[in-house]
């Protein structure tokens, strides 16, 4: 399922790079790539005032990112190729998808709330992964997780790769988040929906404990304290 859902976000992608620019009747030149972002992705203000005719967008924005960007689209599935396949290992394919449909939901309709008025189009698949980072972070919270070092001068000493805990690295993301959301209340202008990374995150972790089995079966090797695993067979 995981893997499903990364197929489905690449192809919608290059399907959006791919489509052609079009001249409209007035001599205007458009992307149908932008137009499809225009129409499927998720508008605040239409959703709250057309709930009925644009309800949808909710779940088509899920699985839109910004054309021109290719970096929106290999950071979420980085994230996603990285936690999401263990969090489907636990919970297994079905209620893998009712998680990551589910915190993509809240993730919407928190950030539609945050600025109802807003006409700039939510896109990106950010919300449902952040439910997924909150999974893993309950399912898994010590399993030793690869990063790159960001401070260079450092690498001399611990070198250009950090082994941390995976409860580090996902509080990290949601405290972040929290933080760059509320500096940007207010804001006009487009950028990166931090409320939607938030709702998903919490919508992750409430959805997980109703979907949740019991009991879940892990072999992955746990953090010591503050001592790593000796094997690292993933990053």
């Amino acid at each position: 399922m995981n893997y499903a859902l990364i197929a489905l976000n690449v192809l919608v992608y290059v399907g959006e790079r791919l489509a052609p620019v079009v001249r409209l009747d007035d001599g205007r030149r458009v992307s149908l790539g932008d137009a499809i972002v225009r129409t499927y992705g998720l508008v605040p203000a239409h959703l709250w005032d057309r709930p009925g005719e644009t309800v949808h967008t909710i779940v088509t924005s899920m699985f839109l990112h910004d054309p021109a960007s290719l970096a929106h689209l290999g950071a979420n599935m980085l994230f996603l190729w990285i936690f999401g396949d263990n969090v489907e290992d636990a919970l297994g394919g079905f209620r893998y998808l009712v998680l990551y449909l589910g915190a993509g939901f809240l993730a919407a309709l928190t950030q539609a709330a945050v600025a109802p008025g807003s006409l700039i189009p939510i896109v990106g698949a950010s919300g449902a992964i952040s439910g997924v980072l909150a999974a893993y972070g309950v399912l898994y919270p010590r399993s030793p997780v690869t990063v790159l070092n960001p401070v260079l001068p450092l690498w001399l000493v611990f070198g250009p790769f950090l082994v941390l805990p995976a409860w580090l690295i996902i509080a990290e993301y949601f405290i972040g988040n929290l933080v760059r959301g509320i500096l940007t209340i207010g804001a006009r202008e487009g950028g990166i929906a931090f409320f939607a990374h938030l709702g998903g995150f919490i919508g992750g972790f409430l959805i997980l404990r109703a979907v949740r089995p019991t009991p879940i079966d892990s072999s992955y090797e746990k953090w010591s304290q503050w001592r790593s695993p000796t094997k690292r067979p993933w990053r």
